[in-house]
């Protein structure tokens, strides 16, 4: 059973963040009454996924460590880096970027950086997806 958490953890994460950003934004963006009330939306729905990153990448992170050792997995791969660099993306996107889009500050800038924030974090997530899910099936 501990052997899966990982792997349901990375899956989580690399899901959510590719139907959030990938289907549900764009979905909100096409079909709601103006471009302000999809991004109020969008808005809310990316918060969920940054505590949704934090918490998989959490869960991954104490995974990495059984009983004060070294899991068995391979962390040392490269896992390690992918989960830190996602959740700190997700948390500078929510705590620094977000922000400044909300107040419309420099609009261009702050939403292509987030944007590009996001695409990393998507593949932080997708590397410790492909990495578990790799270990898995040798386990």
């Amino acid at each position: 059973m501990k052997a899966r958490v990982p792997l349901f953890a990375a899956a989580l994460w690399w899901g959510s963040l590719t139907a959030t950003g990938f289907v549900m934004v764009p979905t909100l963006f096409a079909h709601m009454a103006t471009a302000a009330l999809a991004g109020q939306t969008a808005a809310r729905l990316f918060t969920a996924q940054t505590w949704i990153g934090v918490g998989c990448g959490l869960l991954l992170l104490m995974a990495s460590r059984q009983g004060g050792e070294a899991a068995p997995m391979d962390w040392a791969g490269g896992a390690l880096v992918y989960i830190v660099a996602g959740v700190l993306l997700a948390l500078l996107a929510e705590f620094a970027v977000s922000p400044r889009i909300l107040a419309r500050e420099n609009l261009r800038l702050w939403h292509s950086l987030g944007t590009g924030m996001y695409v990393l974090q998507w593949l932080c997530a997708g590397t410790v997806l492909w990495k578990t899910s790799s270990w898995s099936m040798r386990a």
